[in-house]
């Protein structure tokens, strides 16, 4: 019941920010932006409905570990 709740104000939360923003990025004809802004909206949307559940959400600073890793560790064994 309680995620129910959760879920309808992420829904109307988002539906209030895009309300906001999207009517004068189409009356300034910024159709890239409004495309963007629409992905990062529906990004944001997705990604808390899924942290509400209770879902594994991956997190970007685990790809960074992972990409950097291996340079650290060979930058230590050289510093070693």
């Amino acid at each position: 019941m309680i995620k129910m709740w959760a879920i309808a104000a992420i829904l109307l939360a988002s539906a209030v920010i895009a309300m906001l923003e999207l009517p004068s990025l189409m009356k300034k004809r910024l159709y890239k932006e409004f495309g963007i802004v629409c992905s990062l909206i529906l990004l944001g949307t997705i990604l808390s409905i899924a942290q509400s559940m209770h879902m594994n959400v991956p997190n970007p600073l685990d790809l960074i570990t992972f990409v950097f890793q291996p340079c650290s560790d060979f930058i230590n064994g050289l510093l070693q």
